[in-house]
């Protein structure tokens, strides 16, 4: 992966200032309900940095990325979970993977969104329209992947996420995604939270924390002066004895490379060898899920197609 660097020197000092990016995890209610909290400012800047991507295209692979990053806190190892979403609005659809780990990569489907005409607010029905969320869960040393589906009904991500979760898993979960700009369309803030019920919780304490959501402090507020999203949990949900268990890092990645590509280029059939060659050179090829671009020239493309090393 080649990141691009965040050219807004004011921007990259206050982002510096700010606590690390990280996914925190806790237990409410006396263990019945987990809740994954995640920090993503500077995941959710080095994203539009590399996607060159507007504030309205930040705002909604934004809010996929903090999903992303919330979702792979239910797998392990080398594990990964795949969000893609599929819709007739301007924004087409997008697909966001993110692994255990913490890495998250992705892309939209149309990057400028193409508008009739500009949005008189942060709405994101209208970019949806009709579609479809997918969910899949790639588990390693599992033949084949585990995929959930849902018609799109709010246009709304954290809303439809917990939809997903209530038909395809019968799980009762919260989605919260908090992106706070400047005045000028800068992101200074960034994060999201993931509460889901475990088996055993009671329908009381699933409605008491219903009815918390809706009262929230703004988290993205909160993260961008310089607090730990671990002191935002604490706080608001202390009426639900918080009992924290781990801290993970978060971040934008691809595991893609120059060598992975030559790979693929080297097990070209012979008929896309010759369009290749006697196309421009240098070759640009750009990966999807992080806009980073490899460039290979002649020389480097014929000794491929000859076996030779680089």
């Amino acid at each position: 992966m080649i990141k691009k660097s965040i050219l807004d020197n004011e921007l990259n000092e206050h982002i510096a200032s700010l606590a690390d990016d990280g996914r925190e995890i806790f237990l409410l209610g006396g263990g019945k309900v987990r809740l994954s909290a995640v920090s993503s400012t500077r995941m959710l800047n080095e994203m539009r940095a590399n996607h060159r991507l507007g504030p309205l295209e930040s705002h909604v692979l934004g809010q996929a990325y903090i999903a992303g990053a919330l979702l792979s806190s239910t797998v392990k190892g080398n594990d990964r979970i795949r969000l893609d979403i599929e819709c007739g609005g301007p924004i087409k659809g997008l697909s966001v993977e993110s692994w255990a780990c913490g890495a998250v990569r992705g892309y939209l489907f149309s990057n400028p969104i193409k508008l009739e005409k500009p949005l008189e607010s942060l709405n994101t029905s209208m970019l949806y329209g009709p579609g479809f969320l997918t969910i899949t869960k790639i588990l390693e040393g599992s033949k084949t992947p585990f995929s959930g589906q849902i018609m799109l009904e709010y246009g709304n991500l954290a809303n439809d996420l917990a939809l997903y979760f209530k038909q395809s898993e019968q799980t009762a979960t919260l989605f919260y995604l908090s992106i706070k700009y400047d005045d000028k369309a800068r992101i200074i803030g960034s994060g999201g939270l993931f509460i889901q019920a475990l088996p055993g919780a009671e329908d009381s304490l699933l409605e008491d924390l219903q009815e918390k959501a809706g009262k929230l402090g703004n988290l993205a507020e909160f993260v961008s002066k310089g607090n730990d999203i671990k002191d935002y949990v604490i706080e608001e949900f202390k009426d639900f004895s918080p009992e924290y268990l781990e801290r993970s890092p978060i971040g934008f990645s691809c595991p893609c490379s120059k060598h992975s590509f030559e790979q693929y280029l080297a097990n070209l059939p012979e008929k896309n060898r010759e369009e290749i060659l006697n196309g421009d050179f240098p070759l640009s090829i750009e990966c999807f899920n992080c806009s980073s671009v490899y460039s290979f020239s002649k020389e480097e493309i014929e000794n491929l197609f000859k076996g030779g090393e680089q």
